[in-house]
């Protein structure tokens, strides 16, 4: 599946609308479950890529010891930008890379994490073999993506009611990329095609993400994400009406004053052989 470029594209207003709604959202319950998966190993240099605004990376710096140094790295420097204003437990070393085309020597780190990126990677199975590569002997491939959109309440909604707003041309950027790579055998095959022949682990995590309003999740998801792209390539003028009409949506779904959805998605973890 061919992604398009405006669902990679975290610029402008959106890395820090990100951090402030979406992160509290749906990504620090899945941050806090990917880490404590980390604390069992024995690691001295491990790896995040797609770090996004640093949400995983700060719970690393809090969780894991001092003597285990952390590399996070992002495709996007906008968003690196924004994980730098935020305080953070110990030193971190930021770093703009492609997963497609890391900068690492080989064998270099004990573990790689990724939350919530492999979904943006054009060719999966391609920025698996970088991880491969980087990855030292019995080295933990670590990461986790969302489930089908329908499993996720709040971003289904979201869809839903953007169609009405577009109905000739619907924005599926949550359906098509974020909640698009959640079929276990898809991504047992790229991770094969990788080189990664050890068993690989798949569990399916859900939870709950609570917000104090409708208008909270609505400007998360419209205006946070990659989505905003794909609704302003259709119409800059309507993103405001975009947003109440999906605000809305949710409300009538929901109710209003503090609302609360089911969330889904798989965690996979591999070693190298």
């Amino acid at each position: 599946m061919n992604i398009p470029n405006t669902d990679k594209q975290f610029a402008g207003s959106i890395p820090k609308l990100y951090e402030t709604f979406l992160v509290p959202l749906i990504f620090d319950f899945y941050a806090t479950d990917l880490v404590k998966r980390l604390t069992t190993r024995k690691l001295s240099h491990v790896l995040e890529i797609a770090a996004g605004t640093g949400v995983v990376t700060r719970a690393m710096a809090k969780e894991l010891p001092a003597t285990v140094s952390i590399v996070a790295t992002d495709l996007n420097q906008a968003m690196l930008d924004q994980a730098r204003t935020i305080d953070i437990a110990r030193a971190v070393e930021w770093q703009q890379a492609d997963a497609m085309q890391l900068p690492f020597n080989d064998g270099e780190f004990d573990a790689v994490v990724c939350q919530f990126g492999a979904m943006f990677f054009p060719d999966k199975a391609k920025a698996y073999i970088e991880v491969h590569r980087v990855l030292k002997p019995q080295g933990l491939f670590l990461f986790n993506v969302w489930d089908r959109v329908e499993e996720n309440e709040f971003a289904d909604v979201v869809t839903q009611a953007l169609a009405t707003v577009f109905p000739s041309d619907p924005p599926r950027f949550m359906a098509r990329t974020p909640h698009g790579y959640f079929d276990h055998q898809q991504i047992k095959k790229d991770l094969a095609v990788a080189g990664f022949s050890s068993t690989t682990h798949i569990d399916t995590v859900t939870g709950r993400s609570r917000a104090d309003s409708a208008g909270i999740v609505a400007m998360a998801y419209c205006q946070g994400t990659p989505l905003r792209n794909e609704i302003e390539t259709r119409d800059a003028s309507k993103l405001v009406e975009a947003t109440r009409v999906a605000e809305a949506a949710l409300t009538k779904r929901f109710g209003s004053g503090e609302i609360d959805g089911k969330i889904q998605a798989h965690v996979i973890s591999v070693e190298r052989e």
